[in-house]
């Protein structure tokens, strides 16, 4: 099934999910990988880029980023800072309602970030987008679905942000391999740290283990390296 991840889309599936589990969407912690690929960064300026209901821009303002996190769902962004407020970080984020495959930030970001977000563009092409607002000596952080082949899970399914529910796969469209990123990564505009596909468990409802298929990568952009991307 292909899905236009427009923001009717979005709309309508975080509604579903506040409606239908409120107190689990307030409680998703941040993504594994952030904490991991940003240990050791100087706290800057972050984009988080399709933040949905802000667990890892909420994590990057606690941890001392001023950050941008735009999404396109005005029904997400109402809960993320509704939840930064009770975080104690609301100073520390701007929450923008954007279309990612339109938006400028009009400025350039320490760290840019998204974590399996689905913007109604294709989404190679949206990491091109996202990798164009990254200062120089900054840092892009990419954690995407792994493409399988022959994978058509139906993304209402999904855990957005958070990874796929049990019995479901990443709609092709919104899956990528590391390979097809990096290679979109002028090696005179970016050094690549971390290009891995990774293979993991989560808890899901009911206490049922359920395996995740992630790429994650992380570049950075070289000082006075172009911005060219191939």
């Amino acid at each position: 099934m292909t899905h236009g991840f427009d923001k009717e889309y979005w709309e309508q599936h975080w509604h579903r999910r506040s409606t239908d589990s409120p107190g689990a969407i307030a409680g998703n912690p941040p993504n594994p990988y952030l904490g991991r690929e940003t240990r050791g960064l100087v706290p800057g300026t972050a984009l988080d880029a399709g933040c949905g209901t802000g667990a890892e821009a909420i994590w990057l303002a606690s941890h001392g980023w001023q950050v941008t996190a735009a999404d396109i769902s005005s029904e997400a962004l109402a809960g993320a800072a509704r939840r930064a407020s009770t975080s104690g970080v609301s100073d520390r984020v701007e929450w923008v309602e954007a279309d990612l495959s339109a938006w400028q930030p009009g400025t350039r970001f320490d760290l840019v970030t998204t974590h399996y977000a689905h913007p109604a563009t294709p989404q190679l092409e949206f990491y091109d987008r996202i990798a164009g607002w990254v200062a120089p000596g900054g840092t892009l952080l990419i954690v995407g679905h792994l493409h399988a082949h022959g994978a058509n899970g139906d993304a209402d399914g999904h855990r957005h942000g958070h990874g796929p529910s049990p019995g479901h796969l990443p709609p092709a469209e919104a899956s990528v391999t590391a390979a097809a990123i990096t290679a979109r990564l002028d090696d005179a505009a970016w050094e690549i740290v971390v290009a891995d596909e990774v293979h993991r468990t989560i808890t899901g409802h009911g206490g049922r283990v359920v395996p995740l298929d992630d790429v994650v990568v992380r570049a950075v952009r070289r000082v006075g390296g172009t911005a060219a991307q191939r």
